[in-house]
């Protein structure tokens, strides 16, 4: 695959071995679909960050972007915990690795695992609300009029996103199939339901009134 620009849309990718690592540890473990999207979140996520104000560090949003969804992939997916921790958690492994201190290590770990978890993030560090914001932007297109259009040309120019819908849907089926306890709370449980012959998603009701507890 050619080497994507460093600059697109006026945001830039920072040349660093950290970046670089994580971009080949990605490229290498994703399928097109999920590499394309992850840098997507990276531009998308700061564009709408320079519209609000936010500043993150560029590293580390980067980080979070790539790694957001590596526990849909084959190589990183487990079975027993969300795949939001699966990617958060090799994340973490890969900046203490790379030498990059607990508290930013702990930042990008919660953009990840929070990424599905809508309102919440956006009270937290930028570094975890603008990969949320970026997560937002692609796979429900919330906030595009942040990014505007001669922006989303660009960055589509260069991660273009053929039948992304469906693709990204059959993503979130292959990484979570096998695990349907973990999408309990979680918005796949709604790609389950409509993809996953069988899948009964649970209910929170019915959990508590069928409890151990007497009342």
């Amino acid at each position: 695959m050619p080497t994507a620009p460093t600059t697109v849309a006026g945001i830039t990718v920072p040349d660093s071995t950290l970046v670089n690592e994580a971009t080949e540890l990605v490229r290498e473990a994703a399928s097109p679909t999920v590499f394309h999207h992850s840098r997507r979140v990276f531009f998308w996520g700061s564009l709408r960050g320079q519209a609000r104000g936010l500043h993150a560090d560029a590293e580390l949003l980067y980080v979070g972007a790539l790694f957001h969804d590596l526990g849909l992939t084959e190589r990183y997916r487990r079975a027993d915990q969300r795949f939001e921790i699966d990617g958060a958690d090799e994340a973490r492994r890969f900046l203490q690795q790379h030498g990059i201190g607990p508290d930013d290590r702990q930042l990008v770990w919660e953009g990840i695992a929070l990424h599905t978890t809508p309102e919440i993030p956006w009270h937290m560090a930028p570094e975890v609300a603008l990969v949320t914001a970026g997560v937002e932007a692609d796979v429900l297109g919330m906030g595009l009029d942040e990014i505007g259009t001669a922006a989303r040309t660009e960055v589509v120019a260069v991660h273009p996103r053929p039948g992304f819908k469906q693709q990204i849907l059959k993503e979130f089926t292959a990484g979570t199939v096998h695990r349907p306890h973990t999408t309990f709370g979680n918005v796949k449980a709604d790609v389950l339901e409509r993809y996953a012959p069988g899948y009964r998603r649970e209910n929170f009701v019915d959990i508590i009134l069928g409890s151990d507890w007497p009342e």
